[in-house]
């Protein structure tokens, strides 16, 4: 008895994981998937701090976008559940808004290609925006 509820929760298992749609895709594609074509404001958040820098400006968005849009996400083996993040980012096409950390996109964990955490901080750093 004991050896065919092992059987049934492992196949359960295995059709559960197999059911997973996560894909290794571009950061220009997740966020036309949320059906934002133009992006017109952007957030980046950091999460050691909390302060947040505002990006309303077409061509800072624009160098922001150029240096990101084209990354790779690509899911992890290990999905379990992890607390904090280093920086959260908002994209914003009209009233359509597309969030996601570093590292976590729609509830699935990511590895990016290239590193995208480097570049996210060395943009943040650089802007010269008041954070609030």
């Amino acid at each position: 008895m004991k050896k065919s509820m092992f059987l049934i929760l492992f196949a359960f298992l295995v059709l559960l994981s197999a059911c997973s749609n996560e894909k290794t895709q571009s950061l220009e594609e997740f966020y036309k998937d949320a059906k934002i074509e133009n992006v017109d404001k952007v957030i980046i958040q950091d999460g050691s701090t909390g302060y947040a820098k505002t990006i309303t400006k077409k061509e800072q968005i624009g160098e922001f976008l150029d240096l990101i849009k084209d990354i790779e996400f690509i899911p992890q083996d290990n999905q379990e559940k992890r607390v904090g993040w280093r920086y959260g980012i908002a994209l914003f096409g009209g009233e359509k808004e597309f969030k996601f950390t570093l590292d976590e996109i729609n509830n699935t964990y990511y590895d990016s290609n290239p590193d995208i955490h480097p570049i996210v901080e060395n943009y943040y750093k650089q802007l010269d925006i008041v954070e609030e």
